[in-house]
């Protein structure tokens, strides 16, 4: 992966917001669901791989 030039005249920053309770919760169900994913497609145990 290469780095981004900015072009003249134009800011390419950008400012997050801190995330609600209800967006990291379903972000975390999400991260749950992938890790499960992957640990079974590794033939790993979810514990392993969650920890």
């Amino acid at each position: 992966m290469g780095l981004i030039k900015e072009a003249k005249n134009i800011d390419l920053s950008t400012k997050s917001e801190p995330w609600t309770e209800e967006e990291l919760a379903n972000f975390r169900k999400v991260m749950k669901k992938i890790k499960e994913k992957n640990a079974k497609r590794k033939g790993l145990d979810l514990k392993k791989a969650v920890h």
